[in-house]
Parts: structure tokens; sequence; C-alpha cells
């Protein structure tokens, strides 16, 4: 129940993102093009929800399985073998990223401390910045639950993208919808 709050949670603010990240440059080239002005805290604002978009979208992607995955070394093993390497990997991709949200917390704890504000928004910093928690703290999550899973046998690799699978249904798709075997 709470990891499908936390699902849609996600998935609503990587959409709330996306589109007032879009409004928003719209909005300031028709200002800027169309008006000869526009607003001096756009690139900033844009800036930094995008930023709060890539570290949302890195978890999700994590989630969904819609990394790219370079496993074909990986696949060459048997199913054993292929846990034992995603294990690895699970485990030093959980380092990194304890690495990164230790770093974070030392970083947004010194800019609070300090007390710096944005250049063009009177936004903390470290309020802006404090993605990089919530996103290594999901990225962790997720990290955790594959790991999870492959421990106890219920996936032997992580999910990936299978970009050429994809398109060769597409195309085999394709041909038969013109009559070309």
């Amino acid at each position: 129940m709470f990891m499908r709050f936390i699902n849609r949670a996600e998935e609503a603010v990587i959409c709330i993102l996306l589109v007032l990240t879009t409004l928003l440059v719209f909005v300031d080239v028709v200002m800027r093009f169309g008006f000869n002005s526009g607003f001096m805290w756009s690139q900033e604002l844009t800036l930094h929800m995008s930023a709060w978009m890539v570290l949302f979208g890195a978890s999700y992607g994590l989630k969904v399985g819609s990394h790219i995955g370079m496993d074909s070394f990986v696949k060459l093993f048997p199913r054993t073998g292929r846990r034992i390497l995603t294990g690895i990997a699970a485990v030093l991709a959980l380092g990194y990223c304890g690495l990164i949200f230790y770093g974070s917390w030392i970083y947004l704890k010194k800019m609070k401390l300090i007390g710096i504000e944005l250049e063009d928004l009177p936004i903390p910093a470290w309020l802006a910045h404090g993605m990089l928690l919530v996103g290594f703290l999901f990225l962790i999550v997720r990290l955790i639950i594959i790991l999870s899973s492959v421990i106890t046998g219920k996936a032997d690799g992580f999910k990936h993208a299978d970009e050429a699978k994809d398109s060769m249904e597409l195309a085999e798709d394709i041909a038969k919808e013109e009559g070309i075997s």
C-alpha cells in the first residue's frame, strides 16, 4: 500500500514537473521573442525543475525497466551467474548512491547553515537542491527492491528496455500490415 502511494506520487510529480517546465519555457519564449521581455527567474526555475525531473525519472526508470541495458555479457551466464552479477551490480550501485546521498546531506546541511538563496529566486539553496536527498533515497529504495528480488530468486537481473527486440517486433507488425512476409 505504501509503495503504491510512493509510485503514484512519483509518477504525478514527474508529470507535473514536465508540464510546468514546458509551460514555463513556452511562456518565456513568447515573452522574449513576442514582447521583448521575460522573466529573470525562469531560467533558474527551469533548471531546478529539470534536475528534479531527472532524479525522479532515474528512480522511475529503474522501477519500470526503461533504462537501456548493456547486459549482453551477463546474458552469457546461467541463471545463477546472472543473479550473482546482478547482485554485485546492485550492491555497487547502492554503495555509489549511498556515497552521493551522504555527500548531499553534508552539502545541504552546509547550505542551510550558511543561508544562501538562489540567485534569481528567494528560495533557500538547500531547499531547491534538496532533491538530491529525495532522488537518491528513491534510487536506494529501488535498488534494494531489485536486490531483494534477486536474492529471493524472483529475478535474475535488472529489467531493461530491449530496443532491438522492440524494433524487430515493430518491423514484423508493419510487415504483416503491408502483407510482406
